[in-house]
């Protein structure tokens, strides 16, 4: 019996065996492979990443996997939302091949004992007020890498400092795929899509499209040459003034490794911010 199971209207891999077996195929047939990692709940900024890979692929395989390991005790892993079948039909809508939906076990079996650190992009921002995420994400990437063994991955900028991550991490371990960055899709306020934006109350959610204002105005203020310090700090501020409870973080990095500016910007630069709203957490960045 096949080890890969076909569920209307998309074909699901449950194992590493069914998902190489179908690559293995493709290749066979001189197809290109693209390849787009997910936690699932997917929304439009999801299936942007499935389109672009088609445009970079002949074939996409999709995966959904709510990993655990770049979950804290704290932290939402039991909450975060599932809608396998609901995942399924938006991917084929999307010109998704294959969904690869294994379990834990078949990520991490009995007696997995590796873990990747990637050292330097990851230490800052997300790494210093979320340190076991880069970790579990740089782990599980290199897995679902190895595994699917695609021509190209499509990441989301929303998530950036995972993007540099990811791209260091793939050309340190020479791992044969190019990353393609796909770029945040937005609500029309201005908010970027997420998952966790679904926790938001409806007087949460329009506090929260002002971080994205916060942000296009720090960047305004960093491409006149202000000084990076006073904008992060009148930053902080303004989107607290904007009704969230909390401001993790501002900061104008390089957009090539996040090291920090002395006075102002002078290269490509990313303004980064997360912020809470009550018990949500929302990240953003805008280019500069």
């Amino acid at each position: 019996m096949s080890s890969l199971a076909e569920t209307s209207p998309l074909a699901v891999a449950r194992t590493v065996q069914a998902l190489r077996e179908t690559v293995q195929g493709w290749r066979k047939a001189g197809e290109r492979v693209g390849f787009v990692p997910t936690m699932g709940a997917l929304h439009e900024g999801h299936l942007s990443l499935v389109r672009l890979a088609r445009e970079q692929a002949d074939r996409v395989v999709a995966s959904v996997f709510v990993n655990p390991k770049q979950f804290a005790p704290t932290e939402d892993l039991d909450r975060y939302p599932r809608q396998e079948a609901e995942d399924a039909r938006l991917l084929a809508s999307a010109g998704c091949d294959l969904l690869f939906a294994p379990g834990p076990e078949a990520i991490y079996p009995p007696g997995f004992s590796t873990a990747i650190t990637v050292a330097g992009v990851s230490d800052d921002l997300e790494g210093a007020f979320r340190p076991q995420m880069f970790g579990g994400v740089a782990t599980v990437v290199a897995k679902l890498l190895i595994q699917a063994a695609p021509d190209v991955a499509v990441f989301g900028e929303k998530d950036y400092q995972q993007l540099l991550v990811i791209k260091r991490l793939v050309a340190d371990l020479d791992l044969p795929v190019r990353i393609v960055p796909g770029p945040t899709v937005r609500e029309d306020d201005g908010l970027a899509l997420s998952s966790r934006n679904a926790y938001l109350t409806p007087e949460q959610r329009m506090i929260a499209g002002r971080l994205n204002l916060a942000l296009a105005d720090a960047a305004r203020r960093a491409r006149k040459g202000e000084p990076v310090a006073v904008i992060e700090k009148d930053t902080v501020a303004e989107i607290g003034e904007a009704g969230f409870d909390s401001v993790d973080y501002v900061a104008i990095r390089d957009a090539e490794d996040l090291a920090p500016f002395v006075g102002a910007v002078n290269g490509p630069a990313r303004v980064l911010a997360a912020a809470r709203i009550g018990a949500t957490r929302l990240i953003d960045n805008l280019p500069i």
